[in-house]
């Protein structure tokens, strides 16, 4: 059956050190952009993942909320260890494990309109299975995996060495504010997102946080206005979930605009607590009605 949105990507262990606890969670691009959908009306998605036997408890959840959930076998899942001081914009990454890349046969029996790729380490998804997914499909790519390289188990920053030759392949592309200056060497949001264009990317999403994203296409450069939470309480999977809500909103035929009002209302509800996004369709069309209400009058 044809699905309108894939997401692939690992599934990952997460070690969580503070001077407080040490703590075990699920994460990944996938783990919480798989949650964000299944919350969603129609979503018709599936998720596509790899993890060793011993992790499989995490797709079992899953799959008894409904998701889809394929599994490719693979000799270890990729476990992260972040380690926080008492300040905890310091923070220390190892992995000290990697789950096995994708690879093309695994992809020839899967339909779908649209394919979004959570890269998590530069080696995820080699590049011809990139270039065979843009024949099936719309190719979408969170671009951070990319800009890391393992060396032993320390996590380095990198930028990425063939990214001219990959992204006339991926038809929308997801960004920070760091990433597209490590991908481009511009500050500016527009030099950057036109850069990007010129290597072939349709649809350039940039995320600022609580500054908002610009979404480039056509020429055009829309700025999204980032909606106020209530409270901060866990950023984790943020970005994960914009293009959650940016990409159901695009398989559904909205605007680029109406997209990323839906996508910024819905990680604000994501920040607002733990774990992933665990609302409702009324609780996003709340946040968007709402709070951009308030903004215009200010």
């Amino acid at each position: 059956m044809n699905k309108k949105i894939c997401c692939i990507g690992h599934i990952t262990l997460d070690k969580i050190i503070t001077p407080e606890a040490t703590t075990y969670l699920n994460g990944g691009t996938s783990y919480y952009f798989a949650h964000g959908m299944r919350q969603l009306e129609n979503a018709n998605f599936q998720l596509v993942t790899s993890l060793a036997e011993t992790e499989m408890n995490a797709v079992d959840e899953m799959r008894a909320k409904g998701i889809d959930v394929i599994v490719f076998p693979s000799e270890h899942t990729v476990y992260f260890e972040n380690k926080y001081g008492a300040n905890q914009d310091n923070r220390t990454q190892r992995v000290l494990a990697k789950a096995d890349p994708f690879k093309v046969d695994q992809f020839i029996p899967i339909k779908a309109d649209i394919y979004h790729l959570g890269s998590l380490l530069a080696d995820d998804f080699p590049f011809e299975l990139v270039r065979y997914l843009s024949t099936k499909g719309i190719v979408s790519l969170d671009v951070q995996g990319y800009l890391r390289k393992v060396n032993g188990e320390n996590v380095e920053a990198c930028d990425w060495t063939w990214k001219r030759e990959i992204l006339k392949y991926v038809d929308i592309l997801k960004v920070n504010e760091h990433e597209m200056y490590v991908l481009t060497g511009e500050t500016e949001v527009r030099k950057a997102a036109e850069r990007l264009a010129e290597w072939g990317v349709h649809e350039v999403v940039i995320t600022e946080g609580s500054l908002g994203s610009f979404i480039y296409a056509n020429n055009k450069l829309v700025e999204i206005r980032a909606y106020r939470p209530e409270k901060v309480v866990d950023a984790t999977g943020c970005g994960d979930t914009y293009m959650t809500g940016y990409l159901y909103m695009r398989a559904q035929g909205a605007s680029i605009r109406e997209a990323g009002c839906f996508a910024a209302a819905m990680s604000t509800l994501k920040l607002e607590g733990f774990g992933p996004f665990n609302g409702t369709m009324e609780d996003i069309r709340r946040i968007i009605d709402y709070r951009e209400l308030q903004m215009d009058v200010k």
